[in-house]
């Protein structure tokens, strides 16, 4: 399920949209301003934004900004607004937004929209016998993780939440995201068992810069495994 953070100060248009997304693979939380969104995220973890425009305190753009610079360039925004001049359609695609939708806009359009971006969403990758990542490299058919050819303790679900960052490498991948493919199962605000996980395989994998990468926790979002040079 991909949950989407749908930022719009019309409530009525926003009941009606989030109710066109409630029967789909999409699954919504509403917000009336910018603020409100982001301080939110300390509790909610959405994998996809939906932001108008026009707000009583932070506009979308705003938010859009906060976004890229807080969660980086990989997660969708789908600005949606009443504008249609094409300096304002510029200015929203050249502050990162993935696309832009004019209001008043129907159910096919705005799910189909919603659809072609949610494709971009941690794409698959082929199950090769061995994937390596620096001095790291995975043995899937063992189910392996080595170090500089020296296997790593690691049990399975720390295998596999470790595999799923190094193929995001670089990249922000929101808690539900991790906790519906690994656990099968809605992230619970109170629940440590991904901080937990990523504890251990922060620890166990020795992710420093001196063996190139660092794995960072996004406040209120999730984690984010960087490539970095040792300095």
């Amino acid at each position: 399920m991909v949950m989407i953070a749908f930022l719009d100060d019309d409530q009525d248009f926003q009941a009606i949209a989030r109710r066109w997304l409630s029967n789909t693979e999409f699954s919504s939380i509403g917000f009336k301003n910018g603020r409100e969104l982001i301080r939110s995220l300390h509790d909610h973890s959405v994998d996809m934004f939906v932001l108008d425009w026009n707000l009583p305190d932070l506009s979308g753009i705003r938010v859009l900004e906060w976004i890229r610079n807080q969660l980086g360039d990989k997660v969708p925004v789908l600005m949606l607004t009443s504008r249609t001049d094409d300096d304002d359609i510029i200015a929203a695609l050249t502050a990162g937004a993935d696309d832009f939708v004019s209001k008043p806009v129907g159910e096919r359009i705005l799910l189909a929209r919603l659809r072609a971006l949610a494709r971009r969403l941690h794409r698959t990758v082929p199950n090769l016998a061995t994937e390596t990542y620096g001095r790291y490299s995975f043995e899937n058919a063992q189910r392996q993780l080595m170090l500089d050819g020296q296997a790593i303790d690691v049990t399975l679900k720390e295998l596999q939440l470790a595999l799923m960052l190094f193929r995001n490498l670089n990249v922000a991948v929101s808690r539900a995201h991790i906790m519906e493919a690994i656990w099968g199962m809605t992230p619970s605000p109170d629940s440590r068992t991904l901080d937990i996980h990523i504890s251990k395989i922060r620890r166990k994998l020795m992710l420093r810069p001196e063996n190139g990468f660092l794995l960072q926790p996004i406040y209120g979002y999730g984690y984010r495994l960087e490539e970095v040079s040792e300095a």
